[in-house]
Parts: structure tokens; sequence; C-alpha cells
């Protein structure tokens, strides 16, 4: 009875998922070889939106432009891994690998590696294919083995044909090589003929990573060899019919990997529909038309990217292994099939690259996934009680704390201000503590108010992330303190009030430049000084990019700088300056205009600084630069790591034609918009439609917007003279009311 339930609900899912589906497929514009190549170190392979699964293959290569586990210079495969990461600048995942055989093989990375070729290819949206055997494009591919694999949210499920007659049909679960990591511990275990169960424990960039799985063949296993540590091989009776593999995980136990398992009804061409249907759903958050094919392309390939990650870190019915690696149960009952990845209930997630992404991803997804946001919210409290500050870059349940700052702080910030926070004093407390612990420079900042150049390296960049995040925490306690009395709270926050705007001290009159100081007040010598070289102080940039890194202060940075003039004559400078790198600078540093990076983060708000200075044509001109000059449909498309969903962001907001400058809050101002026409599913069954009028490839300039029929105001920090205008500055709150922005166009 239970079995024919499951598979009435399944059924009954992809009924409703069909019923769901756009007119016109968004997906076929997607492209996901976008960005693997050059640095972009995107995911290639199959999976859903933000679900716990990206299953695809692994190449033999390693190195830093395999983060993902796949480059397109790549030229074997060491099998199909059921977790990789999507553009990052560190790597790890790959777990539970598996490879199918026809004949003898070395059990290693090399011994198990086999040989295909991109013409074989085929990746799309949920689902990937290749031929396994030749480098070459295949004239008869029943030849060779065709490995297909879809996805569901904790789910892959893989359909391998054998070669016509081959007299082997074996698949090796590989627990050992993955993507730069180290295995620790590894088991697998039949359990009857047609299903297993195992573990990997491994040490990466998640230096204690869990990850559980059960697995289910269409064919019974005849025989089961471990013929290596951490090396299974599976047996099967030869067949032309295709084997089918289900692979489930859980970072909680093997039982709960067995729960989250598809129902066996579930067929590979459902389970792949299904993957296309729910890419479609989410691509079509917003519906937007262009002037050409090489624009849509991007857009949507921007937005697949995009919705990558958070992962789901959860079990179907809510379990979850906490940042202390704690297992800890929701006390829920488990559904027959969760249909969605983010339904009514709180969900933990992870790949947590908030560095990159609380500049523009996560001020996007308030707007198009304002049903996600209590899940972020969520989780990250979850991680503060869990290990006792808010997450900085969080990885399969462990904290790595790469990267500086706490940058979980605008997010939750923003997304309290924007109203997705349920527990405001929980919230906020958490950003405080968050942002008064004593590790990481933290204990400078309330000593010194700023990090020390002889006590820690990245000091200035450290500073600057403090500062914004002290910001961004104010603002959302000024909001809860609007309403309650708590006068220790309220000290804290005078004091984070106080030291985000202290970041004048850093700024060495000398030079012109924000500058490494040490702890008696000094600032490190001048000897060799260049600010176009990387050095000690900053953090995947130099002086140069770290000047402008002061989004919630832009009129405070104005008069440090000598006043608008002067300010908006260095901003020319960065764009004109000598591009030239010193040979130590990190390879991030990419996408230059001038000393302009656009392949890396702490660059991205810079462009539309030139608006809120009353100089929004040369906002335009730039936006209208970087998405000609530095997102192609290629391989190489992306000028940096796409950072988890941030590089696509960027692009995703200044097509729709505006940016939040500010950390939190929702002040967006309008730049060039790139969409003829876009309509935006902002929840509750809104929409928001944006409309340009006169676009052309010479006419990118904004004249005019209304709002819902009324003009959209300019407002200026300075006071704008010589027939300089200001920035159009869109609300938050207008966009998620639902109506109608006109854009008019000049040249």
């Amino acid at each position: 009875m239970k079995k024919n339930l499951l598979t009435i609900l399944f059924l009954s899912v992809t009924a409703a998922l069909s019923a769901q589906e756009t007119t016109s497929s968004l997906t076929q514009y997607v492209d996901p070889r976008i960005g693997s190549g050059d640095h972009g170190h995107v995911f290639v392979g199959a999976n859903v939106p933000f679900g716990m699964i990206n299953a695809g293959p692994t190449q033999l290569e390693e190195g830093w432009d395999w983060c993902s586990g796949y480059h397109e210079t790549g030229k074997k495969i060491i099998g199909f891994g059921q977790l990789h990461l999507s553009g990052t600048g560190c790597s790890d995942l790959g777990d539970v690998t598996i490879q199918p055989v026809t004949g003898n093989v070395a059990y290693s990375r090399e011994g198990v590696a086999t040989t295909y070729c991109h013409e074989n290819e085929e990746v799309r949206p949920g689902y990937y294919s290749v031929l396994l055997g030749t480098d070459k494009k295949a004239a008869d591919a029943s030849k060779f083995i065709r490995t297909e694999v879809t996805a569901a949210a904790r789910n892959a499920m893989y359909r391998i044909t054998f070669p016509k007659g081959a007299k082997v049909n074996d698949l090796i679960v590989n627990l050992k090589d993955a993507v730069s990591d180290q295995v620790l511990h590894s088991d697998l275990n039949m359990l009857g003929d047609r299903l297993c169960v195992g573990f990997r424990n491994s040490h990466g960039w998640a230096y204690d990573q869990h990850c559980y799985f059960g697995m289910r063949f269409s064919r019974p296993v005849k025989a089961v060899d471990n013929p290596a540590q951490h090396y299974y091989r599976l047996s099967f009776e030869p067949s032309d019919e295709p084997l089918i593999v289900t692979v489930a995980l859980s970072p909680v136990s093997e039982s709960n990997a067995l729960h989250n398992m598809l129902p066996a009804a579930a067929t590979f061409d459902e389970t792949r529909k299904m993957a296309d249907n729910k890419w479609n759903i989410y691509l079509g958050h917003i519906n937007a038309t262009f002037a050409n094919d090489r624009d849509r392309r991007i857009f949507y390939t921007a937005m697949y990217h995009f919705m990558v990650a958070p992962q789901l870190w959860d079990d179907a019915n809510g379990d979850w292994r906490g940042a202390d690696n704690r297992v800890y149960r929701s006390d829920r009952p488990w559904p027959s099939i969760a249909p969605t990845p983010f339904d009514e209930h709180p969900r933990y997630v992870t790949t947590l690259s908030l560095w990159d992404t609380y500049r523009a991803a996560a001020p996007l997804s308030t707007i198009i996934l304002p049903e996600m946001m209590p899940s972020i919210a969520t989780t990250y409290l979850r991680i503060f009680r869990e290990q006792g500050k808010l997450p900085v870059w969080h990885l399969m349940s462990q904290e790595t704390d790469c990267m500086v700052g706490c940058p979980a702080v605008p997010i939750l910030a923003d997304a309290l201000l924007k109203g997705y926070v349920k527990d405001s004093l929980e919230a906020v407390k958490a950003m405080t503590a968050s942002l008064l612990m004593d590790e990481r420079g933290l204990d400078d900042m309330k000593r010194y108010g700023y990090v020390a150049n002889d006590h820690h390296g990245e000091g200035v960049s450290r500073t600057l992330e403090y500062m914004l995040a002290d910001w961004a925490a104010v603002q959302a306690g000024k909001a809860y303190l609007k309403n309650h009395k708590d006068e220790e709270l309220s000290k804290a926050i005078d004091f984070l009030d106080r030291r985000c705007h202290s970041y004048p001290q850093l700024y060495d009159k000398r030079v012109g430049f924000f500058r490494g100081k040490n702890s008696d007040g000094t600032f490190e010598g001048l000897e060799g000084f260049n600010p176009n070289h990387q050095t000690r102080p900053f953090t995947e940039g130099n002086a140069w990019q770290y000047l402008w890194l002061v989004p919630h202060d832009v009129e405070g940075l104005m008069q440090l700088l000598g006043g608008r003039d002067i300010a908006v004559r260095r901003l020319d400078s960065l764009f004109i300056a000598d591009s030239q790198l010193n040979e130590e600078a990190q390879p991030d540093i990419s996408g230059l205009i001038g000393q302009y990076a656009h392949g890396n983060e702490p660059s991205h708000h810079i462009v539309y600084m030139y608006a809120l200075m009353g100089q929004p044509r040369k906002t335009a001109k730039l936006v209208h630069q970087i998405q000609r000059e530095l997102y192609t449909d290629q391989p190489a498309g992306l000028c940096g790591n796409e950072d988890v969903g941030q590089m696509s962001a960027w692009y995703i907001l200044s097509a729709l034609g505006f940016y939040q400058v500010e950390p939190c809050g929702g002040r967006y101002v309008l730049g060039s918009p790139l969409v003829k026409e876009a309509t935006l599913q902002v929840g509750g069954g809104k929409t928001f439609t944006i409309r340009t009028h006169g676009l052309s490839e010479k006419a990118f300039y904004v004249k005019r917007a209304l709002l819902n029929g009324k003009p959209l105001q300019r407002q200026n920090l300075s006071n704008p003279h010589r027939g300089e205008e200001g920035a159009l500055i869109l609300n938050h709150e207008d966009i998620m009311r639902g109506g109608t922005l006109d854009i008019y166009m000049t040249k």
C-alpha cells in the first residue's frame, strides 16, 4: 500500500509541475557551459534550483581551475560525483563517485579515468549526458558507454547504457577520489541485491564533512568486490537495457538517505522532465525579453547560475547536521515526497559564500525569491546558536572562516529591514554579538577602531568589511529599537554606529589611499608603495579598488577625498589607470577596466557610485560597457569566478536597470537597463514589470522613469551643479507592492 501511495504521489507531483510549465520553455536559453572556461569555475552537470545534489562529471585534472571538478580544457573523467561546488575560488566535494566500466582498471585516480569529447556531451538544466571512452566525435554511439544523469532536490538518477554486446557491465563506487579533499573514513554495504547504503567522511575545505548515501539499482547486483581501500566494484548481468542508478544523499545518516530517495516508480524521463519543469518555474521568476538571442542566453544562464546555491542541507523531514557537527532532529514526519526545495517549513542550507553574495545575489533574492528568505534567516540564526557567531563561509555544516568581515550581517540586516525575519531581537543580537567578538581581528576593532597591520594580514580589507557590516547592524538595530526598549542593545548599536564611520583613520593623505596602519598609530612605510600592487593589507585587491569600499557612506567618502568634484575625478582615475598588476597579485583580480576589477566582488558597486555623486551618465556608460565586454555567451564568458551566483546576480540586476549600493535597506540606484521588458514575480501573486522605451546600442542612458505613471525623482548626496543630475532611486517597497516601471532611454 505504501509503495502504491508513493507512486501516486510521485505521479501527482509530476502532473502538478507539468501544469506549471511556461508556454515557452526558458531552459532552452540556458547554456551551462558559459563560465566553464577561463576562470569561471562553474558546475557542469545536473541539478535543480537550490538542490542538495549537483551531480555530474569529475575530471582527472586538478588545480585552481578545477574548483568545481570540471573545466572546459579537461581531457578525462574519473567518474560522476553527487556534490560539486560552482564558481568558488577554493576546491572541495565531488563526493560519492560512480564510474561505469566494461573491463579491468587500476584502482587509482588515473586508473579509473576515461576519455571523453565535448562533441559527445549534452548539457542543459537538470540533465547531462556524455559518451565515455573516446576523445573524438562518435560515429556510432553504441560502441561506447553512454552515461546520462538528471536530478531532484536530494537525488541523482543515472541512466547508463553499456556498449552492445559488452560482456562486463560493472559500476565502480569510488569513495576515495573527489575534488581536492582527503577521505578519512568510508563504507558501503548491500541491503539485498538492488540497494546499498554507505558514507564518506572527508577532510578538505570543509574540514570534517559527513556525507551519507543510499543507492538503488534497476538490475540486481550479482557480485560486490572491494579491490582497494575506498573502492567498491559492483557487477551486473550484461544487458542491452540501460542500468538505472538512483543516488540519494543525507548529511545525517544512511537511514535518512534512504528516506530521501525518490520512489521506485520514478523513471528517468519523468525525473528529467520534473527537473526541467522546476527550472522553468524558477527561471520564470523573471520573464524578460531582449533585443537579441545573445543577451537572452547570457541573462537566463545568469539566472541558472544564480540559482545553484545556497543548497539544501537538511533531510526531507527537516533533520540537519549543525555547525557543531551534532545531528538535530526536526520532530516532523517524513513526507512521501518533497515537491519543492523550499516549502513552508524553515530549511537548513549550505554553500554560503557570503563575502561574495551579500553584494548582489542576496538583494536579488529578496526581490524574486521572497519565499526563500525565511529559510536563509533561520539557517543563519541556527548557525549562530550552534557555533556562537553568524556564518562566514559555511560549507556542508563546516565553518571555513574563508574571506574577511562579517558578511552574514548585511544579508541578515537586509532580510530584517525587508520583513523576512520573524525574531528581530534574536537577529539583531546575533549581528552585534558576531561583530563584538575577539577573533579574526575584531579584538583590534574594539581596541583601535581598525585591524592593525602589524597584527593581521589584510588589515585594510578587514576593517572596511567590518565597518560596512557595523553600519548594516546599526540600521537593523535602529529599526528594532524604534518600537522596543533595550538599554544593553542600544549601547552596542551606538558603539557600532560610531565605529562604522571611522574609516578615515586609515586614509593616508600623503598618497590619497587607504593603507595599512600599525597598532602604534603609524602607517606602514611608503617605500615601494604602488596602488596597483596587491600587498599585505588587502584581500584579493589593491589600494585602488579598496578606496571605494565604503558603500554605506558615499557622502562621507566624498568629503574625505576633498569634496564631490575631487571625488569624481578620483573615480575617473580608477577607470583609466594602468591595469598592470604586480606578480604577487592573485588571479581573482580580473576583468580590469583601468584598475576597476569586475572579476572580483569588492568592485561591484563602484560604477553605481557615479550616479550617487551626481553623474548618472557615467554609471550608465560603464554598466553598458561591462555588460557588453565582460559577459559573453562562450565558455570563457565570465571575467572572473562565478562566485556562487554573485557575478550572475550583478548582471541580472544591472540588466533590469538597478543595483543596491548600500549593504542593506533596499535603495536601488538606476543604471542602464538591458531588457526590453521584464516581469518579476515578487511574491503573493504580485508582479513588477519593467519596460524600456527607445533602448538601443547607442541609446543606453536613462532620460526619465515613471513608477506606476508618476515620475521617479532624482536624489543627490551633494548639490548638483553645471547641469549634472542626481541618481534615480527605486525603493524595495515600490517593487514588492507590484506595478510598472517605465524607463525612457536616450543617447
